[in-house]
């Protein structure tokens, strides 16, 4: 059986690493699914999402020029469905950083004081703006980067 970039397969689960999972493919083939494209989730165990002699569906995302075959169990299937009010409109990943947040001992996130929400930019030419002076300030460090090098190096030549 030809296997080709795109194919969606029925697999087995050979053997477990820590980086992955190696699938027996039909006819006698087989390849890896990379920890990252196990789940829709995070994965920081793979055998708590697989297991040897599990059967899975897999689709072929790659195949190298010395014949690898790498496989996505999470491109195969649906993403699951998303709660009511979940996601990135509920509230920027940002807000979990920084100030007013800790992490108790026990998990999860508790708020000690609400955070206001950042400033949004005011379009495009305030982005260009604030390049301009971004680059500017850029091009004044590395110029005292470049003197101060120079100075060191002259001394320590004299040595």
């Amino acid at each position: 059986m030809e296997i080709s970039v795109g194919a969606v397969l029925e697999g087995t689960i050979k053997s477990i690493t820590k980086f992955g999972a190696f699938v027996a493919l039909p006819g006698g083939r087989s390849g890896l699914v990379h920890i990252s494209e196990i789940a829709h989730s995070y994965v920081a165990n793979v055998s708590d999402f697989l297991t040897e002699g599990q059967a899975v569906k897999v689709k072929v995302v790659g195949i190298d020029e010395v014949g690898r075959i790498n496989l996505s169990i999470k491109k195969a299937t649906p993403p699951p469905p998303r709660a009511q009010g979940a996601g990135r409109d509920r509230q920027p990943r940002s807000e979990f950083r920084g100030g007013g947040h800790h992490r108790p001992a026990g998990g999860g996130f508790h708020h000690s004081q609400p955070r206001a929400a950042a400033p949004q930019p005011a379009g495009p030419a305030d982005f260009e703006a604030r390049l301009k002076q971004f680059m500017q300030a850029s091009d004044s460090r590395l110029s005292d980067l470049k003197m101060t090098e120079k100075r060191s190096s002259r001394r320590s030549g004299h040595r």
